[in-house]
């Protein structure tokens, strides 16, 4: 059932906040109930599993020459989380969120729905808000669930207690908890940037898998910069550059710098590219 579909029988009140309210929830259960999404989010799942029975399997200091945070799985399980956040934030994370955001305009104007909904009436403008809100909130909800299935198999096969933190002190464990969920939420927000180019590139085009295979592009050639020291001057300015500052809020005291450039770089990609796509889509001609 599209987002158009979906409205249907709540028209007769244009205007009024409850559309709006109607118009997200639906969007999510769109979402949400689609196979290939849930297939994405049991793939996401699978990334620290692995990681977690590979580890217990492992013979004892297998993982000395890994990063710090797989070599510190076995000390405490909720590293397993960030190892597995670490590795899903190449490629299976934004992956997700390329297809979500990639499919938000293009989907509906691919099976003729986007005509409808646009007549139905729904403002532009805030069906553009609620397909980037629906965007954002997905980016959190990918985010946490590679975060929550990190730490049970982490705390079932490795157990909890305190932290030894990248600078070499200890936290307790309800504050090294909310440090991984502290980092879950700043990646949401990298992600939830990353979104708004994907929701920009989806109103360019009608065909939700080209505008997917555009945002993995446009990812993956921001991390490929990144690593050439020759165009260094263009790093702080990448999308990807900071993700991995979340690495900072395990140190003692808590690097904040990178976090906030982080943050920072993150708004003004989203507010550009929402902007962006607010301007294509106010004055796109829609014929399907």
């Amino acid at each position: 059932m599209s987002a158009a579909e979906a409205v249907t029988g709540t028209t007769s009140r244009p205007g009024t906040r409850r559309l709006s309210t109607r118009l997200l929830r639906s969007e999510l259960r769109l979402i949400l109930r689609r196979r290939r999404n849930q297939a994405g989010l049991v793939v996401l799942m699978s990334v620290p599993v692995l990681i977690s029975v590979a580890v217990k399997l492992s013979s004892p200091g297998g993982g000395s020459d890994g990063p710090d945070f797989f070599s510190s799985i076995t000390d405490n399980g909720l590293f397993v989380a960030l190892a597995a956040l670490t590795l899903e934030l190449g490629l299976f994370l934004p992956l997700a969120v390329a297809v979500i955001s990639g499919d938000s305009v293009a989907g509906e104007a691919n099976i003729g729905t986007l005509r409808y909904l646009l007549t139905v009436p729904v403002q532009r403008t805030r069906l553009l808000g609620v397909k980037y809100a629906a965007v954002t909130i997905f980016s959190l909800i990918a985010t946490l669930t590679v975060t929550v299935t990190g730490l049970v198999m982490g705390l079932v096969l490795f157990g909890g207690g305190d932290m030894t933190l990248l600078s070499g002190s200890r936290i307790g464990f309800a504050e090294g908890l909310l440090r991984v969920l502290l980092a879950s939420a700043y990646l949401a927000v990298c992600f939830a940037s990353l979104g708004a180019v994907g929701l920009f590139i989806s109103t360019l085009t009608e065909q939700p898998i080209a505008a997917t295979i555009a945002v993995v592009i446009f990812s993956s050639a921001s991390f490929i910069l990144d690593s050439i020291p020759q165009v260094s001057w263009l790093h702080p300015f990448l999308i990807t550059h900071n993700w991995l500052a979340f690495g900072d809020l395990f140190r003692d005291p808590i690097a904040w710098q990178g976090v906030q450039r982080g943050v920072y770089v993150a708004a003004a990609y989203a507010l550009v590219f929402w902007l962006a796509a607010w301007a294509r889509f106010a004055a796109k001609d829609v014929t399907s």
